[in-house]
């Protein structure tokens, strides 16, 4: 009699189950909003659909009720709630009114990340005296990724890839423009060593012909249908080596040569992603590549530094809605080598997602080059106002619910909702 009624219990609650939803609420009712996101990646890992709930509590996910998924939740402290499926249509129902600006995006498919990053140990650790935020909140929210630099780059493994970081780099050939502060300590001599052997080996004499083979490819990637993400000096540098494809604008220090005097008059802005018009700085000794980056000019007070992210429209502009999915409208802002670009300098076909418009600021900015995107993030760490060189990197125990490094995950999931045929 027991195990008949065990067995009617254990039916019952399966029909339960499959009867109604997880539901991960994304607004300041979520304990943990970083690790949830990874639990809707795990979901799609089980190969599980997931609902995204654009501007519905702040972006909430929601998935097909199951102990397993239940348990994880509980492991990662992330905040939940079991919910009826007649509950969950009338949130459906909400949503669905044009009225209201919400929308339901589908995810299908756990996107596989890559992170372009160097000199990395046996562990997969970057050994440089720097972190990088995008690994930084992967590693949190248990989202796996690998590592790739340019001879996987060059030798054609970025379309085993659905979703790209370029790691905080300078593709213009000039390491940084570290050479006045660091040119005598050890790991910045060991990079150079490193960098003119791997320029060597792929038959390049500079390595700044190097960077831009590794540019080029990956403007093919994105062409095809893949989604590259940057952060900090890897966007305005990506662009000013695309704008300089043919011309030598690295002093002797960096590349053994001058730079062509007239480099400036030869800059092709038709070649770039974001930026139009922008002036390089010459000095090779000063810590900057060109007027797009505010960070030298800036009158910003760090009390005062925030930037606002747009309000799309979640039923007709679903692509920006994905990207700027937050608890807050309104970010505290951060610093890096490049801290957010001049909007006078950002081309008119770009989308930015989030601006300091008193400042003339474009911090978050978005677009589309062939079947795929790119989506440039300005500053270093989103929870380290001013992150230096050998600053330890942040806990991200400490700041669960960062809205900074929750724009960074929006971009981790936006191919599972967008997946394209790639260009063959």
């Amino acid at each position: 009699m027991k195990q008949v009624i065990f067995a009617i219990a254990f039916i019952l609650m399966s029909l339960a189950a499959s009867a109604s939803y997880i539901f991960i609420p994304m607004d300041e009712n979520q304990k943990n909003h970083l690790k949830a996101y990874g639990i809707a990646y795990w979901v799609l890992e089980a190969e599980q659909e997931v609902f995204w709930l654009l501007n519905y509590k702040g972006g909430s996910f929601a998935f097909k009720n199951n102990v397993k998924f239940q348990e994880e939740c509980v492991a990662r402290d992330v905040s939940f709630q079991v919910i009826p499926d007649a509950q969950y249509t009338k949130i459906l129902q909400e949503i669905g009114n044009p009225e209201i600006n919400m929308d339901v995006i589908k995810l299908e498919v756990a996107p596989k990340v890559a992170v372009y990053t160097p000199d990395v140990n046996a562990k997969g650790e970057t050994i440089q005296p720097w972190d990088d935020a995008v690994t930084l909140v992967l590693t949190y929210a248990e989202i796996p990724y690998e590592i790739v630099y340019d001879t996987q780059v060059l030798e054609g493994e970025l379309p085993e890839y659905d979703w790209l970081h370029l790691h905080h780099e300078d593709f213009t050939g000039q390491y940084g423009k570290f050479y006045a502060s660091y040119k005598n300590h050890a790991w910045y001599r060991d990079h150079v060593e490193k960098m003119e052997g791997l320029a060597a080996k792929h038959g390049f004499e500079k390595v700044s012909q190097l960077k831009l083979a590794v540019v080029k490819r990956i403007q093919e990637y994105v062409a095809g249908g893949g989604f590259m993400f940057a952060m900090c000096s890897a966007t305005d540098t990506y662009d000013i080596a695309l704008a300089a494809e043919g011309v030598d604008i690295c002093d002797h220090m960096y590349d053994g040569d001058g730079p062509d005097p007239a480099a400036q008059s030869k800059l092709d802005f038709s070649k770039t992603f974001a930026f139009k018009e922008f002036t390089l700085k010459k000095n090779p000794l000063e810590y900057e590549y060109s007027s797009i980056d505010v960070t030298r000019d800036r009158k910003v007070q760090m009390k005062m530094d925030y930037f606002t992210l747009f309000d799309f429209s979640a039923k007709w502009d679903p692509i920006p809605s994905m990207l700027t999915q937050c608890h807050t409208r309104t970010v505290k802002g951060f610093m890096g080598q490049t801290t957010a670009f001049k909007k006078r300098e950002v081309k008119s076909g770009v989308l930015v997602l989030g601006e300091n418009k008193s400042a003339g600021e474009a911090r978050y900015i978005h677009g589309e080059f062939g079947f795929g995107t790119w989506t440039f993030y300005g500053g270093h760490d989103p929870e380290d106002y001013r992150h230096l060189v050998h600053d330890p990197p942040t806990d991200l125990n400490l700041h669960p619910n960062s809205p900074g490094y929750r724009l960074i995950l929006n971009n981790i999931l936006f191919p599972a909702a967008k997946k394209k045929k790639r260009k063959t």
